[in-house]
């Protein structure tokens, strides 16, 4: 039987025993310590008891990553009360749905979002709170309006000589209780609210903290780009760091490619935790280009010489990422095989875990010493993991898991919620794998995007998408049925073309390349009937995997 430590004490714990260090620190702006944190908590907390929020209510907050919004978060659930993070890439008319079905009391939004909200379409909200600084955008109720203008008075009275450390006391949360509820981003467009209990942050908390946690010092620097809002991103980029006594960064900006790589230099995080795009973007700008010429291959292929080449690579590897990562965690979505692989040859500590929103999120994951490649880690601590299969070790099975990170269900949709909880209380992620004697999980693809072959046989577009986005030219992909014939739909790299000095007609004849030459190394009934050029990036979610949904018909 698990045994359960209040989630809230990690973060009580945290702010006590790291009083004086830094905190969280909004790239090239300002930084909070652990003790600023507390007195905007403790802030927070008067504003919600004397406007009338009490413990179980839903607080929403939408708005770019930033300290403020981290200070909200922590302030919801250490009062008791419910959080409902919201992406802020989510449109207007999503993000009032997801206020309006979580029966959201208040609404805390950031800089970019609040251009976008419509007050009316939310009128249900008791106010509408801007991240930045705590002020009102819109009250419908006295007693909000009273405590926010007299917040600091309050503040006053409630501590007249001063707020110190021995004052942090929070709420504390039991494992069944609820803690947040997390709209999905999936690719399907189809946005479910996960129920997540008290336990669920816990188990990938404790997990964290004892397996990775380990090799991070306390006070080091952590960098989030992944959403807040997103689990991934909360429960390892967020949640584990600050309980650990790290000092957060935030990319408060839209994270281009050059952004990520000076912050990378300028914090020099102990971790990286990352989605595939932003690893294999900075590989194949930044370090394939110096490493893919004549001189270099033929001194990789002297063995003495050999050596010592990949190890200069690999050092400079990690210094395009900081120079002082422990590991690279990759998450979201699989990592391109070509990147993997070069990435293993040279030894550097680069891992990849799977997880879902509904356990969130961690399901498996292991450190970079015990990684295999193509896999994505054996079963987290609390965790069981089977697949549906007569043999999981060569036929593709459902990906099934249960235990302290499952969710309880999705909120007001009991259907969706029988429908992937079953009474045995094993969750059905939707994923297809394999797992070895040994325990490592191999992700094969969704469920829903399998095709059939012509033959009738699996066709699992992930296997083709990951072959081509390593080919001439080819940025990102996605593998569609036409009839019985299988279409690839590519986004060429034309920063690329237009350096080669390549048109149209060029690109095209390279993808013909491309397609003739990916088609021998497949069985005829996956091969493909034809490229077809998408001139703009695919639409994606969050996590950076690709709508999907929105290219069926294309």
């Amino acid at each position: 039987m698990t045994s359960f430590k209040s989630f809230n004490s990690y973060i009580e714990e945290s702010i006590v025993n790291n009083w004086h260090l830094d905190a969280l620190t909004d790239y090239q702006g300002a930084t909070l310590q652990y003790h600023d944190v507390a007195r905007k908590i403790e802030k927070l907390h008067i504003l919600f008891q004397h406007s009338g929020v009490e413990c179980g209510d839903r607080i929403a907050i939408c708005g770019r990553n930033s300290a403020h919004w981290a200070v909200v978060f922590f302030a919801t659930l250490t009062y008791g009360a419910v959080a409902v993070p919201i992406l802020h890439e989510f449109n207007s008319e999503q993000i009032h749905n997801i206020v309006n079905h979580s029966e959201a009391k208040l609404l805390f939004v950031g800089d970019v979002v609040v251009k976008s909200v419509i007050p009316e379409s939310m009128p249900s909200l008791e106010g509408i709170i801007n991240i930045p600084d705590y002020s009102l955008m819109i009250s419908r109720s006295k007693k909000l309006t009273f405590a926010r203008e007299h917040l600091n008075e309050l503040f006053g009275k409630k501590y007249p000589k001063a707020f110190r450390a021995d004052d942090v006391k929070y709420y504390k949360d039991s494992a069944e209780e609820l803690a947040l509820i997390n709209y999905t981003s999936g690719t399907t467009g189809f946005s479910k609210g996960v129920m997540l209990p008290y336990r669920a942050l816990w188990g990938n908390l404790d997990f964290c903290i004892t397996t990775i946690g380990t090799h991070i010092k306390q006070g080091s620097n952590t960098l989030s780009i992944l959403p807040m809002a997103h689990m991934y991103g909360m429960a390892v980029e967020f949640i584990f760091p600050f309980c650990h006594g790290c000092h957060l960064f935030f990319l408060t900006r839209l994270p281009s490619p050059a952004i990520i790589a000076q912050a990378f230099n300028d914090v020099k995080p102990a971790i990286i935790i990352s989605v595939p795009l932003i690893i294999e973007k900075i590989i194949r700008k930044s370090v394939f280009p110096k490493i893919q010429n004549h001189r270099m291959r033929l001194l990789l292929n002297m063995p003495v010489i050999s050596k010592k080449i990949k190890q200069k690579i690999c050092e400079s590897v990690h210094q395009a990422l900081g120079g002082n990562a422990y590991e690279v965690v990759v998450g979201g979505a699989a990592l391109n095989q070509e990147i993997e692989s070069f990435l293993k040859s040279i030894e550097f500590p680069i891992t990849v875990g799977y997880g879902a929103t509904e356990c969130a999120p961690l399901i498996t994951f292991s450190d970079y010493k015990d990684f295999i490649p193509g896999s994505c880690g054996t079963p987290v601590e609390h965790m069981e993991v089977k697949i549906n299969s007569n043999d999981p070790e060569n036929i593709p099975g459902e990906i099934i898991t249960r235990g302290t990170n499952v969710m309880l269900g999705y909120y007001k949709n009991e259907e969706a919620t029988r429908a992937v909880l079953d009474n045995e209380g094993w969750y059905h992620t939707g994923d297809l794998g394999t797992m070895s004697s040994d325990g490592h999980v191999f992700i094969r693809g969704r469920i829903k995007n399998m095709l059939l072959g012509s033959n009738g046989q699996n066709v699992y577009p992930e296997e083709l998408e990951d072959k081509l986005n390593s080919m001439a030219l080819i940025s990102e992909c996605i593998i569609i049925q036409k009839g019985e014939k299988l279409v690839a739909l590519v986004h060429p790299d034309f920063e690329e073309a237009k350096i080669m000095g390549l048109d149209m007609e060029d690109i095209e004849h390279v993808m013909e390349q491309n397609r003739l030459e990916v088609n021998n190394s497949l069985p005829a009934y996956s091969r493909l009937s034809a490229i077809q050029i998408h001139k703009n990036e695919f639409e994606k979610t969050p996590k950076k995997s690709i709508k999907r949904y929105l290219y069926k018909d294309v």
